[in-house]
């Protein structure tokens, strides 16, 4: 048994990977936008195709977090960003060393704006009026030219358990599971942590984003994490019904264990 991670390229095709909706998994986009249900909604919907989102409502916070910008592969900017207009942010973070493709988003398509956003180096500005599909399919097709390739393609290899990150699948002893994307973020997250507890939280978050909140009370995650947790299992069970590597640690989280 191979008890180590293990990268190893694979050949994907990139149209076929752009054409067919298969999630963006690995790409770390950051949010900014001031409308709250309409920065939720396309959120959720990039994670749910993969992506791993952070967000935030105005100029401020953003310029407060820049240490997280670091990891960032791809900012989605708002237009008409509260606190500090769209142009005028993506030039203070640009000063500030944040050097990072840029797809201003914006509610009025006016080609001087479109004009002004190119001349300053955005690489895409889309008319939110387009929808979330057509918005998403733009973020995927930028996201997969500028992520560099040494992070595309991967196969992640722990044991018996194969991991293909670029189209969020997961192979037990060579079978398929059928995870969903959300599903398969769990078992990304526990594999590459071999032997580490991973609390409800950080599982939690991993389904979605950082922060989220959905579920019943104030710890009403948990039962979501639960659930989630369970149905893995009896996907890996299908394939494997002696398996056994997530392990409960009680009122903490999951581990994923080693061989």
């Amino acid at each position: 048994m191979q008890s180590a991670i293990s990268m190893v390229d694979s050949a994907a095709k990139v149209p076929a990977l752009l054409m067919s909706g298969t999630p963006a998994a690995e790409i770390r986009v950051v949010v900014v936008d001031g409308d709250d249900d309409f920065r939720n909604l396309l959120s959720n919907e990039l994670s749910e195709q993969g992506f791993a989102v952070t967000t935030y409502s105005d100029a401020a916070s953003v310029l407060a977090a820049l240490d997280s910008l670091c990891s960032a592969d791809l900012i989605v900017l708002d237009w008409g960003v509260p606190g500090n207009p769209g142009l005028e942010l993506m030039q203070q973070l640009n000063r500030l060393g944040v050097d990072l493709p840029i797809v201003f988003l914006t509610h009025r398509s006016l080609t001087g704006n479109e004009r002004l956003a190119f001349e300053h180096g955005a690489i895409d500005y889309i008319d939110k009026s387009r929808g979330i599909a057509i918005l998403v399919h733009r973020l995927r097709v930028v996201a997969y030219a500028k992520v560099p390739e040494s992070r595309r393609d991967k196969v992640v290899e722990v044991g018996s358990l194969m991991l293909k990150p670029h189209i969020s699948r997961a192979f037990w002893n060579g079978a398929d599971v059928h995870l969903t994307v959300g599903e398969f973020k769990i078992v990304n997250l526990l594999a590459g942590n071999v032997g580490q507890h991973m609390t409800y939280r950080e599982i939690y978050d991993a389904m979605h984003y950082r922060g989220f909140v959905a579920g019943c009370g104030a710890n009403g995650y948990r039962t979501n994490v639960r659930s989630a947790i369970k149905r893995v299992r009896r996907k890996f069970e299908e394939c494997d019904p002696a398996f056994d590597r997530i392990q409960n640690y009680t009122a903490f989280g999951y581990i994923w264990a080693r061989d």
